[in-house]
C-alpha cells in the first residue's frame, strides 16, 4: 500500500490571527477568568463573615498593587465577556455576521469594555476617596 502525502493542517508559526479569533479566545478566558473572580468575591464575603481580623488581611491584598490590578481586570472581564456576549446573540438572530459588520462590532466591543472598565474604575476609586 503506497503512502498517501495529504496536506498539514496550518501550523501556528504560519496561521494569521484573525480579530475573530482572538476576540473568541479572549471570551474564553474572561470566562474562566470570571468563574476564578467568583471563587474570590465568595472568600472575600467568608472573610466578612469571619470577622475584623480576617477581614483586615484580605483587605490588605484586595488594597495592594496586585490586588487592584485584579479588580480590574475582573472588571474588564466582566463587561468584556458582557459585550461580546451580546454581540454572539445578535450573530444567533442572523444579524451582523457581514465581514465588515464583524470587525465593526468587534473593534466596537472592546472600546465599550475599556470605557465601562474606566467608568467603573474611576468611580470606585471616586468612592473611596482615591481620585481627585
Amino acid at each position: 500500500m503506497a503512502k498517501v502525502e495529504r496536506p498539514l493542517s496550518p501550523h501556528l508559526q504560519i496561521y494569521k490571527p484573525q480579530l475573530t479569533s482572538v476576540m473568541s479566545i479572549i471570551h474564553r478566558g474572561t470566562g474562566v477568568f470570571l468563574s476564578l473572580g467568583a471563587l474570590l468575591l465568595c472568600f472575600w464575603l467568608l472573610a466578612v463573615a469571619a470577622g475584623p481580623t480576617i477581614y483586615a488581611e484580605m483587605f490588605k491584598h484586595l488594597t495592594a498593587w496586585y490586588g487592584i490590578l485584579l479588580l480590574i481586570l475582573f472588571v474588564f472581564s466582566l463587561f468584556y465577556h458582557l459585550c461580546n456576549g451580546i454581540r454572539h446573540l445578535f450573530w444567533d438572530a442572523g444579524l451582523g455576521l457581514e465581514l465588515k459588520a464583524t470587525y465593526q462590532s468587534g473593534y466596537l466591543v472592546v472600546m465599550a469594555s475599556l470605557l465601562m472598565t474606566f467608568i467603573t474604575c474611576w468611580l470606585g476609586m471616586c468612592s473611596v476617596g482615591g481620585a481627585a
